[in-house]
């Protein structure tokens, strides 16, 4: 009989658990220049980037970080499961979590492009 009491993760998946957290860091210092630049497009000579569109890219890159940090969140989570169940257990509420988020995202962007192209139809 397996003793559930005990659960060892492999190295290898411990390594590339720890390796992927680091890697946060990196992501941070990604995005934050990526949202520089972003932030930057509006100050370029263009007549057709209204208003609608800034607040729909802001939120994209939002979404998206946010996303990435709920990745982030599942390896440290499951670097840290004490055994199989628990793993089982992580992964569900996961897969339901985001699948809440990706609604939600998904219905705020769509909400946002209506109102990004029914602006841009009256600057016309």
């Amino acid at each position: 009989m397996v003793d559930k009491s005990v659960f060892d993760l492999p190295t290898e998946l411990r390594n590339l658990t720890e390796q992927c957290m680091k890697a946060q860091t990196s992501y941070g210092q990604l995005m934050h220049s990526v949202t520089h630049t972003m932030r930057a497009w509006p100050g370029l000579p263009s007549e057709t980037m209204v208003a609608g569109f800034n607040e729909f890219q802001e939120r994209a890159m939002d979404f998206a970080k946010e996303n990435a940090e709920s990745s982030f969140s599942l390896a440290r989570e499951l670097a840290n499961a004490k055994d199989v169940q628990e793993v089982m257990s992580i992964q569900s509420r996961y897969g339901q979590t985001q699948i809440q988020a990706y609604s939600r995202q998904v219905q705020e962007l769509g909400r946002l492009m209506v109102n990004a192209m029914s602006g841009a139809g009256r600057k016309i």
